[in-house]
């Protein structure tokens, strides 16, 4: 299971890309915009999956480019570190910030081009009842094999603003925090050594095991 969700993690964070830039409207608008962008998009990651082997950098800038202003990996970022945050300078905030997005690209990329085919079903979006400003999409990943995964999107906007992902769910396990409780073990592991852990995440990223995590959900 977890194989599938490692394989697919960079290409739902992509899909976020159509989410990002919907507007305020209804939910079923909201819903059937994603989904129409969502297909879309599957078919543009399955035609550059020959560009890791050929270039892996020129991938890595094609994916940075495709995520930059769409999704807040500066806010996800700040999240992971949660309160050992405030121990950090602007520049170390920088620094993980830019850690944080090549590891994803590190651990995923390779597991995405190999992925067996699959297809994205977008199932509802919901806008939160006590802030419109917050939402969420739910969706189910198919594979070729007939599984079926559930993923929700978790998403934000400031007043006025475009539509931000700020988490993903897979399989009710909540991948934001997964990266938050490694943050703190390292955190703990380095005794308080913020730049240390900055410095080691990629590595640690590549250790998280997020199997049993959704194997106990």
């Amino acid at each position: 299971m977890i194989a599938l969700t490692q394989r697919i993690f960079l290409a739902l964070t992509l899909m976020a890309v159509c989410v990002a830039s919907v507007q305020a409207g209804p939910e079923e608008d909201l819903q059937q915009y994603v989904n129409d962008n969502t297909q879309r998009l599957v078919k543009k990651l399955n035609a550059e999956r020959g560009l890791y082997d050929r270039d892996p950098e020129a991938f890595y800038q094609s994916m940075d480019d495709a995520l930059d202003g769409f999704v807040d990996f500066r806010r996800i970022a700040a999240r992971v570190m949660g309160r050992y945050a405030r121990q950090t300078t602007p520049e170390q905030r920088d620094e993980f910030v830019v850690k944080f997005k090549r590891s994803l690209f590190d651990s995923y990329a390779q597991a995405l081009v190999s992925a067996e085919d699959f297809r994205i079903k977008v199932n509802d979006a919901t806008i939160n009842l006590q802030d419109d400003n917050r939402a969420s999409v739910a969706m189910e990943v198919i594979t070729a094999s007939g599984n079926r995964h559930s993923v929700t999107y978790s998403m934000y906007r400031k007043e006025g603003s475009k539509w931000l992902m700020e988490n993903v769910i897979v399989e009710g396990v909540n991948i934001g925090l997964s990266f938050r409780d490694r943050f703190t073990q390292e955190m703990e592991a380095s005794r308080g050594q913020v730049q240390v852990v900055i410095d080691g995440w990629t590595d640690a990223v590549k250790s998280l095991n997020l199997e049993d995590e959704v194997n106990k959900s």
